[in-house]
């Protein structure tokens, strides 16, 4: 009997820790592009009535997990800026986050563990496995020293997936 009870609360940890049915259940989000609005001009483009600058850009690799889209680093007319992840496309998994870091994007297992051995900024839970989706960078992020982007298991200190960021030429 105590036997039965160990075991059923050593499965229950093990199920909370590793949450493997996450690895079946998609979450996907559908951000629009930061600061879009509807054009006030009829037969205006979308394009033409926001005034983003694209600041950097990056296309993710994969590490733990399978792992693929786009990163960009928009500035908006404000001067906000926000990381954008566009057609991501990677597993589910417990306490998955986004980070900015200043670690270099290495193929392979080599690379799965890096992120975190330098400076990051995390820019919060990520909002799902697949989609569109922005996240707010801080004033304070300085793309001279960040130069890359992490889907990071928080849990396992393992990236799921990373990019490295190209500068665009203004």
């Amino acid at each position: 009997m105590i036997g039965l009870a160990v075991t059923a609360v050593v499965l229950a940890a093990g199920a909370y820790w590793f949450q493997p049915w996450k690895l079946w259940v998609d979450e996907t989000v559908h951000d629009k592009l930061p600061g879009a609005a509807a054009p006030s001009v009829p037969g205006a483009s979308q394009d033409s009535a926001v005034a983003l600058k694209t600041l950097a850009t990056g296309t993710f690799i994969s590490h733990e997990h399978t792992t693929m889209g786009t990163v960009k680093i928009i500035e908006l007319a404000d001067g906000s800026r926000t990381l954008r992840l566009e057609g991501l496309d990677t597993s589910n998994g417990p306490d998955l986050r986004v980070w900015l870091t200043d670690a270099p994007v290495k193929e392979g297992v080599g690379g799965w563990r890096v992120f975190d051995n330098g400076a990051y900024v995390s820019l919060g839970k990520l909002k799902g496995n697949k989609g569109d989706q922005n996240y707010a960078l801080p004033a304070d992020a300085d793309l001279d020293t960040y130069s890359s982007v992490s889907i990071w298991c928080n849990r396992f200190d393992v990236s799921f997936g990373a990019a490295e960021l190209s500068k665009v030429a203004v």
